[in-house]
């Protein structure tokens, strides 16, 4: 199981790469295209790290956990169903497993 210090981490880096992306959007013209592709490739890679984060706490759960825990978030209204599905036991986000970073 990640510690909450080791979730915050997480956070912030997803946030800070987010905010970047904002920056960027703000004032394109003062990003080159390698600082552009290098903040698309930081969001995507900060994302998929929370994800696997999530599946991995998810997977370390007693089996009768997992399955009480996914369907309290299949019922969240948070994201869909198929999507939670995916994420914590499947194959992971289809973003995130069929993108690659850019070069």
């Amino acid at each position: 199981m990640m510690t909450d210090e080791k979730w915050e981490e997480l956070r912030q880096e997803e946030e800070m790469a987010y905010f970047r992306a904002d920056l960027c959007l703000s004032s394109s013209e003062s990003y080159s295209l390698e600082e552009k592709k290098d903040i698309c490739n930081g969001m995507m890679s900060t994302s998929k790290a929370t994800l696997d984060a999530m599946r991995a706490d998810f997977e370390s759960m007693p089996p009768e956990l997992r399955c009480k825990l996914l369907d309290m978030l299949c019922q969240s209204g948070v994201e869909s169903p198929e999507w939670w599905w995916d994420v914590l036991v499947g194959e992971g986000d289809p973003l995130y497993r069929d993108l690659e970073p850019l070069e």
